[in-house]
This record gives structure tokens, C-alpha cells and sequence, in this order.
């Protein structure tokens, strides 16, 4: 399970998440810069042991994990090195890490990205239905919980944003 999620996090950093961007620009969204980031750091760390390499086969580029124990263990310390940047207050070394790892973006990768992408018909953006779970009471006990799907993620989204928000609804 925790190569799959390897798999699946270096995949996104260092290639999926591209798909939300338009050609030739850099990435501005705080949460694509965090995975760009984390992946282009550790891979970069790693590649005199060859730790995570991109693989090219048939005019098409893939992300391959050579060592995932190694992989943690630069995890580890990029962890550690953003914990020291936070405790210390190292703007410099912070904006450093950001404007390096997480900002820029390889043209031509992208654009095979973007190509691959295109063919498959899909959105970039994904959102899910969360269940609803509703409690059987008897006696002042759950006795049972049953499982409603909400019919529409925006009516969810809505209901969520009244029920869990807690900040002023106005100024």
C-alpha cells in the first residue's frame, strides 16, 4: 500500500498534475507548488543513487521508483529541512525551496502531458459524493446506520459550507 501511494504521489508531482495547466505556463495553485515541490526535490536528492528516474519507452515518459527505502529516507529529510525553515522563520531558504522545486515547469514534459491527456477525454479536476451516514436510534442507541447518497455534489458542497463553516458569512 505504501508503494502504491509512492507511486501515485511522485506520479502527480512530477507529471499528472500538469493537466491543469495551460501550456508553457508555471504553477501558481499553492497545492500543485506543495507536490511539485515535495517530488522534484526528493528526485532530484536521489538521482546520484537513482532513487526515482523518468523512464522513456515509445515516445512516451513515465515515472519509475528504483528504491522506495530511499525514497522515504528523502522524505525524511525534506520533512526535516521545512520543519527547520518553519521553526527557524528562513524566509530566504523557504522561497528558495519553492522558487526551485515547485514553481517551474519542464515545457517539453508538458507537452507531452498535455497530448496524452487529451486523448483521454477526461476533466483535470475531480470531486466525489461523500456518503452520508444516518444513525438508527432505539432506546437512545444506535442500533444500526444506514448509507444515503446525496444526489448532487453542489447541493453537498452547499451543505457543507452552512452546516461546517466556521467563518462570518459577511464582512
Amino acid at each position: 500500500m505504501g508503494k502504491a501511494e509512492y507511486d501515485s504521489y511522485m506520479m502527480n508531482g512530477l507529471m499528472t498534475q500538469l493537466t491543469r495547466l495551460k501550456l508553457d505556463d508555471d504553477i501558481e495553485e499553492a497545492h500543485m507548488r506543495n507536490r511539485a515541490l515535495n517530488a522534484y526535490w526528493v528526485y532530484e536528492k536521489g538521482k546520484k543513487d537513482n532513487v526515482v528516474e523518468f523512464i522513456k519507452e515509445n515516445g512516451k515518459t513515465y515515472v519509475q521508483i528504483n528504491d522506495y527505502q530511499k525514497l522515504r529516507t528523502l522524505f525524511g529529510e525534506l520533512l526535516k529541512e521545512i520543519q527547520r525553515i518553519k521553526s527557524e522563520g528562513d524566509y530566504e531558504a523557504g522561497k528558495g525551496l519553492v522558487e526551485t522545486y515547485g514553481v517551474k515547469v519542464d515545457h517539453e514534459l508538458h507537452k507531452e502531458v498535455l497530448d496524452r491527456f487529451a486523448g483521454l477525454n477526461l476533466k483535470a479536476y475531480k470531486g466525489f459524493i461523500q456518503p452520508r451516514l444516518v444513525p438508527t436510534m432505539k432506546d437512545g442507541k444506535i442500533t444500526d446506520v444506514k448509507i444515503e447518497f446525496p444526489k448532487s455534489f453542489f447541493n453537498q458542497m452547499i451543505e457543507y459550507g452552512k452546516n461546517y463553516s466556521f467563518l462570518p458569512v459577511k464582512n
